[in-house]
Protein backbone atom coordinates (compact mmCIF):
# COMPACT_ATOMS: atom_id res chain seq x y z
CA UNK A 1 0.00 0.00 0.00
CA UNK A 2 2.68 2.66 1.23
CA UNK A 3 4.58 1.72 -2.17
CA UNK A 4 1.87 2.98 -4.54
CA UNK A 5 1.89 6.73 -2.30
CA UNK A 6 3.88 9.82 -4.02
CA UNK A 7 7.30 10.48 -1.93
CA UNK A 8 5.52 13.86 -0.31
CA UNK A 9 2.52 12.32 1.08
CA UNK A 10 5.32 9.19 2.22
CA UNK A 11 6.77 12.33 4.09
CA UNK A 12 4.46 13.92 5.59
CA UNK A 13 2.81 10.53 6.80
CA UNK A 14 6.85 9.84 8.66
CA UNK A 15 6.89 13.32 10.05
CA UNK A 16 3.23 12.53 11.67
CA UNK A 17 4.04 9.72 13.22
CA UNK A 18 7.73 10.96 14.45
CA UNK A 19 5.46 13.57 16.44
CA UNK A 20 3.49 10.75 17.56
CA UNK A 21 6.51 9.14 18.69
CA UNK A 22 7.93 12.23 20.29
CA UNK A 23 4.77 13.02 22.21
CA UNK A 24 3.86 9.97 23.37
CA UNK A 25 6.92 8.62 24.35
CA UNK A 26 7.85 11.19 26.63
CA UNK A 27 4.32 10.50 28.00
CA UNK A 28 5.22 6.91 28.28
CA UNK A 29 8.84 8.05 30.17
CA UNK A 30 6.55 10.33 32.62
CA UNK A 31 4.45 7.81 33.47
CA UNK A 32 7.04 5.28 34.10
CA UNK A 33 8.63 7.30 35.87
CA UNK A 34 5.73 8.10 38.24
CA UNK A 35 4.33 4.23 38.23
CA UNK A 36 7.79 3.46 39.11
CA UNK A 37 8.09 5.80 42.34
CA UNK A 38 4.78 5.07 43.63
CA UNK A 39 4.70 1.18 42.96
CA UNK A 40 8.09 1.26 44.45
CA UNK A 41 10.22 -0.42 41.73
CA UNK A 42 12.93 2.68 40.61
CA UNK A 43 15.72 0.47 41.84
CA UNK A 44 14.09 -2.73 41.56
CA UNK A 45 15.14 -5.05 39.07
CA UNK A 46 11.68 -5.17 37.32
CA UNK A 47 11.57 -1.52 37.38
CA UNK A 48 14.91 -1.36 35.39
CA UNK A 49 13.35 -3.88 32.94
CA UNK A 50 9.81 -2.06 32.35
CA UNK A 51 11.75 0.99 32.01
CA UNK A 52 14.14 -0.08 29.54
CA UNK A 53 10.71 -1.94 27.39
CA UNK A 54 8.62 0.69 27.73
CA UNK A 55 11.27 3.61 26.54
CA UNK A 56 11.94 1.47 23.75
CA UNK A 57 8.49 0.79 22.34
CA UNK A 58 8.77 2.15 18.61
CA UNK A 59 11.59 0.01 18.15
CA UNK A 60 9.35 -3.20 19.21
CA UNK A 61 7.01 -2.02 16.98
CA UNK A 62 9.45 -1.38 13.85
CA UNK A 63 10.69 -4.98 14.70
CA UNK A 64 7.80 -6.70 14.91
CA UNK A 65 6.82 -5.28 11.98
CA UNK A 66 9.71 -5.70 9.91
CA UNK A 67 9.57 -9.18 10.94
CA UNK A 68 6.62 -9.81 9.88
CA UNK A 69 7.11 -8.18 6.84
CA UNK A 70 10.30 -10.35 6.24
CA UNK A 71 11.96 -6.91 5.78
CA UNK A 72 14.19 -7.95 8.28
CA UNK A 73 17.58 -5.84 6.79
CA UNK A 74 15.46 -2.51 8.28
CA UNK A 75 15.13 -4.48 11.58
CA UNK A 76 18.73 -4.69 12.24
CA UNK A 77 19.30 -1.60 10.90
CA UNK A 78 17.26 -0.05 13.07
CA UNK A 79 18.05 -1.94 16.40
CA UNK A 80 21.90 -1.80 16.05
CA UNK A 81 21.70 1.68 14.09
CA UNK A 82 19.66 2.95 17.07
CA UNK A 83 22.20 1.92 19.68
CA UNK A 84 24.81 4.55 18.05
CA UNK A 85 22.04 7.57 17.58
CA UNK A 86 21.21 7.25 21.18
CA UNK A 87 24.37 7.18 22.36
CA UNK A 88 24.90 10.53 20.54
CA UNK A 89 21.93 11.95 21.94
CA UNK A 90 23.88 12.10 25.23
CA UNK A 91 25.69 14.59 23.01
CA UNK A 92 23.05 16.80 23.29
CA UNK A 93 22.09 16.18 27.17
CA UNK A 94 25.64 17.71 27.57
CA UNK A 95 25.07 20.42 25.71
CA UNK A 96 22.03 20.86 27.39
CA UNK A 97 22.77 20.86 31.18
CA UNK A 98 23.81 24.64 31.17
CA UNK A 99 26.98 23.31 33.51
CA UNK A 100 30.64 24.25 33.69
CA UNK A 101 31.29 20.76 33.77
CA UNK A 102 30.38 18.12 31.37
CA UNK A 103 27.80 15.17 32.10
CA UNK A 104 30.22 12.40 32.55
CA UNK A 105 31.79 14.76 35.54
CA UNK A 106 28.46 15.24 36.99
CA UNK A 107 26.98 11.65 36.25
CA UNK A 108 30.38 9.64 37.01
CA UNK A 109 29.72 6.39 39.25
CA UNK A 110 30.76 2.92 38.75
CA UNK A 111 27.08 1.90 38.38
CA UNK A 112 27.18 3.17 34.99
CA UNK A 113 30.46 2.23 34.05
CA UNK A 114 29.41 -1.55 34.78
CA UNK A 115 25.39 -0.57 32.64
CA UNK A 116 28.36 0.27 29.68
CA UNK A 117 30.31 -2.73 29.68
CA UNK A 118 26.39 -4.64 29.55
CA UNK A 119 26.01 -2.57 26.25
CA UNK A 120 29.74 -3.18 25.38
CA UNK A 121 28.79 -7.21 26.38
CA UNK A 122 25.46 -7.54 24.30
CA UNK A 123 26.67 -6.09 21.23
CA UNK A 124 29.94 -8.09 20.97
CA UNK A 125 27.93 -11.44 21.38
CA UNK A 126 25.58 -9.95 18.21
CA UNK A 127 28.96 -9.41 16.41
CA UNK A 128 29.82 -13.50 16.92
CA UNK A 129 26.40 -14.53 16.64
CA UNK A 130 26.50 -13.12 12.75
CA UNK A 131 29.92 -15.78 12.29
CA UNK A 132 27.49 -18.65 13.05
CA UNK A 133 26.10 -20.60 10.56
CA UNK A 134 22.00 -20.02 9.54
CA UNK A 135 21.16 -22.67 9.72
CA UNK A 136 21.71 -23.27 13.66
CA UNK A 137 18.09 -22.81 14.73
CA UNK A 138 15.53 -24.82 16.94
CA UNK A 139 11.99 -23.97 17.91
CA UNK A 140 12.14 -20.91 16.22
CA UNK A 141 15.18 -19.56 18.55
CA UNK A 142 18.88 -19.04 17.56
CA UNK A 143 22.11 -19.40 19.88
CA UNK A 144 22.91 -16.39 19.69
CA UNK A 145 19.81 -14.32 20.27
CA UNK A 146 19.18 -16.09 23.52
CA UNK A 147 22.68 -15.64 24.99
CA UNK A 148 21.70 -11.89 24.33
CA UNK A 149 18.40 -12.19 25.83
CA UNK A 150 20.25 -13.85 29.08
CA UNK A 151 22.59 -12.06 29.13
CA UNK A 152 21.08 -8.74 29.10
CA UNK A 153 19.04 -10.34 32.43
CA UNK A 154 22.23 -10.95 33.88
CA UNK A 155 23.39 -7.75 33.30
CA UNK A 156 20.64 -5.96 34.31
CA UNK A 157 20.69 -7.81 37.68
CA UNK A 158 24.54 -6.89 38.54
CA UNK A 159 23.61 -3.27 37.34
CA UNK A 160 20.61 -3.10 40.23
CA UNK A 161 23.25 -4.25 42.67
CA UNK A 162 25.51 -2.06 41.95
CA UNK A 163 23.13 0.79 41.91
CA UNK A 164 22.30 -0.23 45.94
CA UNK A 165 26.54 0.31 47.19
CA UNK A 166 29.43 -1.46 45.65
CA UNK A 167 31.83 -2.88 48.70
CA UNK A 168 34.89 -1.98 47.95
CA UNK A 169 34.86 1.88 48.39
CA UNK A 170 33.29 4.06 50.66
CA UNK A 171 32.17 6.16 48.35
CA UNK A 172 29.96 2.96 47.10
CA UNK A 173 31.27 3.76 43.58
CA UNK A 174 29.98 7.33 43.46
CA UNK A 175 32.25 9.97 42.93
CA UNK A 176 32.71 12.96 44.71
CA UNK A 177 31.42 16.88 43.38
CA UNK A 178 28.96 14.90 41.18
CA UNK A 179 25.31 15.54 40.98
CA UNK A 180 24.03 16.73 44.66
CA UNK A 181 20.79 15.09 45.26
CA UNK A 182 20.67 10.98 44.79
CA UNK A 183 19.97 9.29 41.67
CA UNK A 184 16.34 8.94 40.26
CA UNK A 185 15.18 11.92 42.56
CA UNK A 186 13.54 13.62 39.29
CA UNK A 187 10.94 10.55 39.15
CA UNK A 188 10.09 11.05 42.68
CA UNK A 189 9.69 15.48 42.45
CA UNK A 190 7.35 14.14 39.05
CA UNK A 191 5.36 11.78 41.26
CA UNK A 192 4.79 14.53 43.93
CA UNK A 193 4.17 17.01 40.71
CA UNK A 194 1.51 15.07 39.43
CA UNK A 195 0.09 14.02 43.45
CA UNK A 196 -0.64 17.67 44.06
CA UNK A 197 -2.62 17.44 40.72
CA UNK A 198 -4.40 14.64 42.06
CA UNK A 199 -3.77 12.39 39.34
CA UNK A 200 -4.65 8.80 40.99
CA UNK A 201 -2.60 5.39 39.73
CA UNK A 202 -5.27 4.36 37.53
CA UNK A 203 -5.50 7.31 35.99
CA UNK A 204 -2.03 7.44 35.32
CA UNK A 205 -1.74 4.40 33.99
CA UNK A 206 -4.43 4.29 31.33
CA UNK A 207 -2.14 7.37 30.26
CA UNK A 208 0.52 5.13 30.52
CA UNK A 209 -1.25 2.25 28.06
CA UNK A 210 -2.87 5.16 26.06
CA UNK A 211 0.65 6.16 24.79
CA UNK A 212 2.11 2.69 24.43
CA UNK A 213 -0.78 2.08 22.33
CA UNK A 214 -0.42 5.15 20.12
CA UNK A 215 3.70 4.84 20.09
CA UNK A 216 3.54 0.99 18.94
CA UNK A 217 1.00 2.21 15.84
CA UNK A 218 2.78 5.29 15.52
CA UNK A 219 6.11 3.01 14.98
CA UNK A 220 4.48 0.59 12.90
CA UNK A 221 3.58 3.45 10.51
CA UNK A 222 7.31 4.71 10.94
CA UNK A 223 8.46 1.49 9.58
CA UNK A 224 6.18 1.16 7.11
CA UNK A 225 6.66 4.56 5.30
CA UNK A 226 10.28 4.93 5.93
CA UNK A 227 10.73 1.56 4.01
CA UNK A 228 8.67 3.25 1.05
CA UNK A 229 10.90 6.19 1.23
CA UNK A 230 14.22 4.51 0.92
CA UNK A 231 12.48 2.59 -2.18
CA UNK A 232 11.62 6.12 -3.70
CA UNK A 233 15.16 7.74 -2.76
CA UNK A 234 17.42 4.89 -3.49
CA UNK A 235 18.93 4.32 -0.34
CA UNK A 236 19.64 0.94 1.29
CA UNK A 237 17.32 -0.68 4.26
CA UNK A 238 19.62 -0.90 6.41
CA UNK A 239 21.19 2.80 5.99
CA UNK A 240 17.72 4.17 6.35
CA UNK A 241 16.98 2.43 9.52
CA UNK A 242 20.64 3.27 11.07
CA UNK A 243 20.27 7.10 10.30
CA UNK A 244 16.76 8.54 9.73
CA UNK A 245 14.46 5.82 11.13
CA UNK A 246 16.54 5.37 13.92
CA UNK A 247 17.14 9.27 15.06
CA UNK A 248 13.21 9.20 14.52
CA UNK A 249 12.78 7.06 17.35
CA UNK A 250 15.32 8.11 19.67
CA UNK A 251 13.19 11.55 19.95
CA UNK A 252 11.80 10.24 23.16
CA UNK A 253 15.27 9.52 24.61
CA UNK A 254 16.26 13.24 23.65
CA UNK A 255 13.54 14.63 24.94
CA UNK A 256 13.27 13.15 28.39
CA UNK A 257 17.28 12.84 28.83
CA UNK A 258 16.97 17.00 28.16
CA UNK A 259 14.36 17.64 30.75
CA UNK A 260 16.08 15.10 33.85
CA UNK A 261 19.86 16.89 33.03
CA UNK A 262 18.21 19.98 33.83
CA UNK A 263 16.25 18.45 36.67
CA UNK A 264 20.08 17.72 37.92
CA UNK A 265 19.31 14.36 37.91
CA UNK A 266 22.51 13.64 35.30
CA UNK A 267 22.79 9.93 36.66
CA UNK A 268 19.58 8.80 35.40
CA UNK A 269 19.79 10.51 32.22
CA UNK A 270 22.55 9.01 31.37
CA UNK A 271 21.13 5.28 32.68
CA UNK A 272 18.13 5.44 30.54
CA UNK A 273 20.18 5.73 27.71
CA UNK A 274 22.29 3.33 28.36
CA UNK A 275 19.67 0.67 29.58
CA UNK A 276 18.02 1.59 26.51
CA UNK A 277 20.81 0.36 24.46
CA UNK A 278 21.50 -2.59 26.49
CA UNK A 279 17.81 -3.51 25.40
CA UNK A 280 17.83 -3.20 22.08
CA UNK A 281 19.81 -5.80 21.12
CA UNK A 282 17.22 -8.67 23.13
CA UNK A 283 14.80 -7.69 20.07
CA UNK A 284 16.73 -10.12 17.61
CA UNK A 285 15.02 -12.78 19.84
CA UNK A 286 11.59 -11.25 19.10
CA UNK A 287 12.53 -10.94 15.41
CA UNK A 288 13.87 -14.49 15.61
CA UNK A 289 10.78 -16.22 16.79
CA UNK A 290 8.41 -13.94 14.56
CA UNK A 291 9.87 -14.80 11.32
CA UNK A 292 11.42 -17.86 12.13
CA UNK A 293 14.45 -16.60 10.41
CA UNK A 294 18.51 -16.55 12.19
CA UNK A 295 18.10 -12.93 11.74
CA UNK A 296 22.10 -12.50 12.45
CA UNK A 297 23.93 -14.91 10.67
CA UNK A 298 22.70 -13.02 7.55
CA UNK A 299 23.38 -9.85 8.64
CA UNK A 300 25.61 -7.23 6.60
CA UNK A 301 28.61 -5.98 6.62
CA UNK A 302 27.19 -2.73 7.43
CA UNK A 303 25.36 -4.02 10.74
CA UNK A 304 28.72 -5.51 11.88
CA UNK A 305 30.00 -1.96 11.32
CA UNK A 306 27.27 -0.30 13.36
CA UNK A 307 27.91 -3.09 16.23
CA UNK A 308 31.38 -1.63 16.55
CA UNK A 309 30.75 1.88 16.62
CA UNK A 310 28.31 1.31 18.92
CA UNK A 311 30.67 -0.43 21.04
CA UNK A 312 33.13 2.28 20.48
CA UNK A 313 31.17 5.27 21.17
CA UNK A 314 30.29 3.37 24.53
CA UNK A 315 33.29 2.75 25.29
CA UNK A 316 34.58 6.61 24.64
CA UNK A 317 31.84 7.56 27.57
CA UNK A 318 32.58 4.55 29.72
CA UNK A 319 36.24 6.14 30.12
CA UNK A 320 34.99 9.66 30.75
CA UNK A 321 32.54 8.45 33.43
CA UNK A 322 35.92 7.04 34.78
CA UNK A 323 38.29 9.89 33.66
CA UNK A 324 36.16 12.77 34.58
CA UNK A 325 37.15 15.32 32.49
CA UNK A 326 36.36 19.05 33.54
CA UNK A 327 37.28 20.72 29.94
CA UNK A 328 34.27 21.77 27.91
CA UNK A 329 34.22 22.52 24.19
CA UNK A 330 31.51 24.20 22.76
CA UNK A 331 29.77 23.41 25.74
CA UNK A 332 30.39 19.94 25.61
CA UNK A 333 33.20 17.94 27.26
CA UNK A 334 35.85 16.66 25.63
CA UNK A 335 34.41 12.88 25.37
CA UNK A 336 31.15 14.06 24.27
CA UNK A 337 32.68 15.70 20.96
CA UNK A 338 34.78 12.56 20.77
CA UNK A 339 31.14 10.66 20.34
CA UNK A 340 30.24 13.21 17.67
CA UNK A 341 33.51 13.08 15.51
CA UNK A 342 33.53 9.20 15.49
CA UNK A 343 29.49 9.63 15.08
CA UNK A 344 29.91 11.43 11.35
CA UNK A 345 32.88 10.00 10.40
CA UNK A 346 30.89 6.40 11.27
CA UNK A 347 28.11 7.51 9.20
CA UNK A 348 30.29 8.29 6.17
CA UNK A 349 31.73 5.25 6.66
CA UNK A 350 28.52 3.47 6.76
CA UNK A 351 27.65 5.35 3.56
CA UNK A 352 30.78 3.66 1.52
CA UNK A 353 30.12 0.09 2.49
CA UNK A 354 26.57 0.55 1.46
CA UNK A 355 27.56 1.66 -2.03
CA UNK A 356 30.36 -0.71 -2.42
CA UNK A 357 28.09 -3.57 -1.63
CA UNK A 358 25.28 -2.43 -4.32
CA UNK A 359 23.08 0.18 -1.88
Amino acid sequence: MFDELDLPILLAIFATCAGVIWIAGVKLADTTDTLSSRLHLGKALGGIIVLAVATNLPEVAITVSAALAGNLAVAVGNILGGIAIQTVVLVAMDIAMKETVPLTYRAASLSLVVEAVLVVAVLIVSIMATQLPSTLIAARLTPGAVLIAVLWVVGVWLSSKASKGLPWQETSGTAPDGQEEPRGHSQAKKDDASGQQGESTVRIAMVFGAAALATLAAGVLLERSGDAIAGHIGLSGVLFGATVLAAATSLPELSTGITSVRMKDYQLAVSDIFGGNAFLPVLFLLAVIISGKAVLPDAQASDIYLASLGVLLTCVYAAGLIFRPKRQVWRMGIDSLIVLILYVLGVGGLCAISSSHGG
